[in-house]
């Protein structure tokens, strides 16, 4: 296993590129003016990340109202969920990312502290879950910084990264950025590649870049795509690990680890690895969607555990890895410039 201290080193004396917005397809990692030198990051990683929050709390279950007894046992059942992810990681001696909804931290501090105990990073998935669209940049500093105290509070760690949930740091939400990096956070992981009619920002860049808001700017890990047919793929996990063939996220990550920064970001909900839940009364295309495949999903990770062993790694661990090098990632501008 890569260790929580890692040095990244260079397997190659040339240069290398790294891409910004506006390409063509052929080497799109490739083919920039903006150069990262030999000392860049150059070993294949892959960063395992679990967004932690209770079933009920997902974005397509956001107009329900669901009762308090089965609120409890979504409760109940995250904490179990998360608790054998936990032990499977251990068996294969992986430390990962668990970005997680603030209130559990009150409710469940006990599985705050055994996730920090056992090596993994702690980060923010906001306080309740909202989306960004939800706030205004007052209101959503105050959700962040709710967040970032209990977990902080709770796990005896500091709390430096932040996934927004459903993916909601986008082109509408670009002010964003700058509350993250005016409260101190060393990164960001929710602007996916990738067209959605929930989230994303396909022009963005598939390898680790600085991200300007309006006024400031903050390194991104954004979650992993396979490139195909002149369109990012987006395989990095939820749903599409469900619901596409292995080999798809296999691709992605091979491709990845082709390009100028060789990281990949996988992303997972413990809810997707517990079968048994109770089902939520969803429409027919929510409930496909949030449903399906989830019979395969313990077997798969798995699967994905034997396969990269010797690569996994948590988000910080890139993050200090980029430090040296962050002068030299591609810049992209998610908000417009204050005159």
């Amino acid at each position: 296993m890569i260790a929580s201290g890692m040095t990244f080193t260079t397997t190659s004396p040339r240069s290398r590129t790294a891409t910004v917005p506006g390409r063509t397809e052929a080497g799109p990692e490739e083919s920039t003016a903006v150069s990262v030198a030999e000392h860049a990051p150059t070993q294949p990683t892959v960063v395992l990340s679990f967004d932690v929050e209770e079933h009920h709390r997902i974005e397509a279950a956001a107009a329900l109202s669901c009762p308090s007894d089965q609120r409890a046992t979504y409760a109940v059942r995250m904490e179990e969920t998360t608790r054998r992810i936990l032990d499977r990681l251990a068996a294969y001696r992986v430390r990962a990312t668990f970005y997680i909804v603030g209130e559990i931290a009150r409710t469940h501090p006990g599985l705050i502290r055994d996730i920090a105990a056992a090596g993994h990073e702690i980060g923010s998935h906001g306080w309740d879950h909202r989306r960004v669209h939800t706030f205004t940049p007052e209101s959503f500093r105050r959700d962040l910084v709710q967040s970032r105290e209990a977990l902080e509070e709770v796990s005896g760690t500091p709390v430096v990264g932040y996934r927004a949930p459903t993916f909601s740091v986008t082109r509408q939400t670009a002010w964003a950025v700058d509350v993250l990096a005016e409260c101190g956070l060393r990164y960001d992981s929710s602007i996916f590649p990738v067209r959605h009619d929930r989230y994303g920002v396909p022009d963005a860049p598939r390898t680790p870049f600085l991200v300007a808001g309006p006024s400031r700017s903050l390194l991104e890990l954004p979650p992993t795509t396979w490139r195909l047919a002149g369109q990012n793929l987006p395989v990095a996990g939820g749903g599409y690990f469900r619901l596409f063939p292995p080999f798809c996220m296999d691709r992605g990550i091979a491709q990845q680890h082709r390009l100028s920064l060789p990281v990949a970001m996988l992303y997972f909900h413990p809810w997707e690895f517990d079968p048994g839940q109770p089902r939520l009364p969803l429409g027919r295309m929510s409930r496909w969607r949030t449903y399906v495949g989830i019979t395969k999903s313990n077997r798969r990770l798995e699967r994905l555990l034997q396969n990269y062993q010797g690569l996994f790694c948590r988000a910080i661990d890139i993050v200090n890895g980029l430090d040296s090098v962050r002068h030299e990632l591609p810049r992209f501008q998610l908000g417009s410039h204050h005159d």
